[in-house]
This record gives C-alpha cells, sequence and structure tokens, in this order.
C-alpha cells in the first residue's frame, strides 16, 4: 500500500532506479587496502555527501522529492541526516517522533497513509526519505542520535538503536552515522551501545561515527568492530580562528593522514567542513563567509589526502532554512530551495567524477612527488596517485615542480583540469623521469584552483573527469 502513495513522488526518478541503482553491485564494503570503500563486486564507490540535518524535522513529501531529484542531478549519491536530535522532534504534519519524549518509546501508529495524520507517524516520513532517496539512486546516512544534554543509558541506546536499524535493515541505501557531533571519549559506554546495535541488528550495513569539530572518531573507536569507517569534522574555523590543540586550522588534510596512519587502516572522510554561505567560525555574521572556492579547497585537499569521499555542506540547506521559520541560525542568507543551486553545490560533482575516471584501486597520497616546497595554507599542494595516474591539487595556481620517478610510467600524457567547470585540457606529454616545472592557467590567486593530471600514455584512460563509475 505504501508503494501506492509514494507513486507520485517517485515518477520522476522512477527510469533512473529501474536502470541500475548502485547497489545492484551489492552492499557497500570497506576495500581490501582499508583506504576506499567498494561495493561487494569490487565496483569502486566514492562517497560525495550532501548535509540536510533536520530533514525528517521540516520538509514535506513534495519537497523531499524536489530535494533528491536535485541532488541526483547534481551528482550526490550519500545525504546525511539526523533522525532525533532533540526528544522533543516532530515532523512536518506534527507526528512526534517520541511517546511523551521519552527516548524508550518510538512514535509507531497503525497505519502510513499521508492523507491521514493519525496515520502518517514521524516513523512513516523517515521510511519516505529513505525511499525517495532510493528511487535516486542515494544512499542516507542515518544519524539516529545526536550529542544530548542528558544521556539515556548504555542500555537505552542500544534498544533505540537496535529498533531502527532493525526497522531499515533490509534498505540497501542506508548508512549508519552513530555519534552527533559528539565528543566521543565522554560517553563511551553509550556510543559503543549504540555502534554495536547498528551493526547487530543491520549488518550489511556501513558504521561511522560523527564527532564533535576539529576531533575525529579514530580517536575514541577505532579498534571497535562496528566501526567500518573514520569520520572527522574539521570544522568552521579559519587558522586565526582555531588556536586550541593542535591548531590544524583549514589544514583538513592532516586528519586524513593521521587517520590512514593508524592500523588497522580504516577509510576516512571530512564528514563536516566549513559550510558554504557560513560565516567564519559559525557563529558570528560579521565575520566573513566561506565561499565556493572554500568548500572546493576542503573536499579536493581531503580526498587527494587520501579520504574515501567528502560530505559538502551549504548553511541553509544543512538547517533547513525555510520562510516559515522565526530566524536562522549561523547568519543564514537565503532559504532552503534557493540554496539548491549555489555555486559550490554544483561543482562538487567534479571531484567525483575525477576519481571516479582513473583507476581506484591502490590510489594514495604521495607528497614526495613535489620537489621542493609543498607550501603552506592555501598554498599547498597535494599530489595523489593511482595505477598510472598521477594528480596534483593547486588552491591558487601557483607554479610548482613534480619529481617524476617512473610511478606512473615511462612516458606521461598531461592535462590540466578545472575543478570550477570539470573540463580538462592536454597540455602535452613528459617523459616519466626528471623534474618538471607546471604553470597552471591564470594569474596565482585563492580561487583559482587546479588539477595537474599526469597519466602513463600507454594507459590509453578516457579524459580526466569522464567518470568510469557513479
Amino acid at each position: 500500500m505504501k508503494a501506492l502513495f509514494l507513486l507520485v513522488l517517485l515518477l520522476p526518478a522512477t527510469l533512473f532506479a529501474a536502470a541500475s541503482p548502485p547497489w545492484a553491485a551489492g552492499p557497500l564494503r570497506v576495500a581490501p587496502d582499508g583506504r576506499a570503500l567498494q561495493h561487494a563486486d569490487g565496483t569502486p564507490f566514492f562517497w560525495l555527501g550532501d548535509t540536510v540535518w533536520l530533514m525528517p524535522q521540516k520538509l514535506n513529501r513534495e519537497q523531499i522529492a524536489t530535494y533528491f531529484e536535485n541532488r541526483r542531478a547534481k551528482g550526490f549519491n550519500v545525504v546525511q541526516c539526523c533522525l532525533v536530535q532533540f526528544f522533543r522532534d516532530k515532523s512536518f504534519n506534527g507526528s512526534p517522533a517520541l511517546v511523551d519524549e521519552d527516548f524508550t518509546r518510538l512514535n509507531f501508529t497503525a497505519g502510513n497513509n499521508p492523507a491521514d495524520p493519525a496515520q502518517y507517524d514521524y516513523w512513516d516520513h523517515v521510511d519516505t526519505i529513505i525511499e525517495t532517496a532510493a528511487a535516486n539512486g542515494i544512499y542516507v546516512a542515518l544519524a539516529p542520535m545526536w550529542r544530548y544534554p542528558k544521556k539515556p543509558t548504555p542500555a537505552q541506546a542500544a534498544a533505540f538503536a537496535g529498533k531502527i536499524a532493525a526497522r531499515y535493515a533490509r534498505r540497501p541505501n542506508i548508512i549508519w552515522v552513530n555519534g552527533g557531533s559528539a565528543r566521543g571519549g565522554d560517553d563511551l559506554e553509550f556510543w559503543n551501545a549504540a555502534g554495536a546495535a547498528y551493526k547487530r541488528h543491520a549488518p550489511e550495513h556501513l558504521v561511522t561515527f560523527h564527532p564533535f569539530g576539529r576531533t575525529q572518531s579514530s580517536a575514541w573507536f577505532h579498534d571497535q568492530s562496528w566501526l567500518d569507517l573514520n569520520m572527522f569534522v574539521s570544522g568552521h574555523r579559519r587558522y586565526d580562528q582555531d588556536t586550541e590543540g593542535r591548531a590544524f586550522g583549514e589544514d583538513n588534510w592532516r586528519y586524513v593522514l593521521e587517520d590512514l596512519a593508524r592500523t588497522p587502516r580504516k577509510p576516512t572522510l571530512d564528514g563536516e567542513a566549513s559550510y558554504e554561505n557560513t560565516p567564519q567560525g559559525l557563529h558570528d555574521p560579521n565575520q566573513p563567509y566561506w565561499t565556493a572556492a572554500d568548500v572546493r579547497r576542503y573536499a579536493w585537499w581531503s580526498v587527494f589526502a587520501g579520504a574515501a569521499g567528502h560530505v559538502y555542506g551549504e548553511n541553509s540547506v544543512r538547517q533547513v532554512y525555510l520562510p516559515t521559520d522565526r530566524k536562522g541560525e549561523s547568519g543564514a542568507k537565503g532559504f532552503f530551495t534557493e540554496r539548491l543551486e549555489t555555486e559550490g553545490a554544483t561543482q562538487m560533482k567534479h571531484l567525483k567524477n575525477f576519481i571516479l575516471s582513473r583507476p581506484v584501486a591502490g590510489r594514495v597520497n604521495d607528497q614526495s612527488l613535489v620537489a621542493g616546497d609543498e607550501g603552506e595554507k592555501y598554498h599547498r599542494i597535494l599530489v595523489t596517485r593511482g595505477n598510472g595516474w598521477i594528480a596534483a591539487y593547486t588552491h591558487t595556481g601557483r607554479n610548482f615542480t613534480m619529481k617524476l620517478n617512473g610511478a606512473a610510467g615511462a612516458r606521461l600524457k598531461a592535462s590540466w583540469f578545472n575543478p570550477r567547470s570539470g573540463e580538462a585540457t592536454p597540455v602535452g606529454t613528459h617523459p616519466g623521469s626528471g623534474s618538471v616545472t607546471f604553470s597552471p592557467p591564470g594569474e596565482p590567486a585563492p580561487g583559482n584552483d587546479w588539477v595537474l593530471v599526469l597519466d602513463d600514455a600507454a594507459q590509453k584512460f578516457p579524459a580526466p573527469g569522464q567518470a568510469l563509475f557513479r
């Protein structure tokens, strides 16, 4: 019966879903090298995520359909949202997630007719989100809980997580996000109980952990069997705003190198970098705002450091800022619908397409290929290489020298790939050894970002950005 209610919403994506949903290649798995993700049949999977934390609470069915169609068209294949951020959470039609705000009592009602609020409860609405995402070939990274001020007991966490995981265990497009902007070390028993419950009740699904800003899940849970891949939150601060602890500032690539140095190796990605159109530092609207150039930098830096994907976010979209809201958070400018079309959101697909246009197996970060100065802060050059190819990202478009040591082949075809447009321009061939200085197009400046691509001429790869996989 529920399929009938969803029919109208899902029609725009029907042909897409029927053709080849990603999970037709099998459930998601960690690749044998512990660096990347793939399907059970070995097909590479690059996690390109969007953030819409409050989708279950604020969007209606039509808005959900519009959102997923938009994100599918922009190349996103994962969307992360929070199921119960507060015990008082309700869906758009007023249906509460919990009975009497009691964490131990999920509000399940008989029936699921969307035209009848007494039937169509909060969890029916979550069903709609998951089904609409699936019709668009998108995984939903579900964070069932959040950083609650007053924690339930570990046993209650396990029961809550178990109920939700069991409900969705057979859905092919689920990834579990334990935590929720949480310092895992403060409540180890609680989060371990929840993580183990997700894995026990939904063993075919990947499980990760969303930590507090400027921390990483590996610090607390790397050795836990329920944790398939790490997630870090590089956060929203500028270099000069991050003066505590290690003070990585905007260098999100440093978290990747730390995570991948751990044993056993597990994939990692930035689950919350600075959101586009958000004040630098997050809270003060008098500060400059993060731009499309900034979010590109975070994405390309982390992936070229070795991340298995990246999660993008836009300020109004991540909080679902609607005209009916009294006020937006964090200096939000523009409402949810119009902000679906931002420059940064449109450009994220170029990163996924580039990575999937080259052999993914064995891809690593290799800074040894930079001759001389790797650069500091915005001038940093990040290099990744795979089987028969090398790529170097510059955020500023400055000149840099590559030390070619035969790692990619005897003769290399060079191209400049534009992260803003996804276009590739061939610029000749070079011997596969020796040092060569490259000058990117345009004048050096932050945001004049380019990717140097060096391909083994014998491999006959497609043009950079012509993805071999989705």
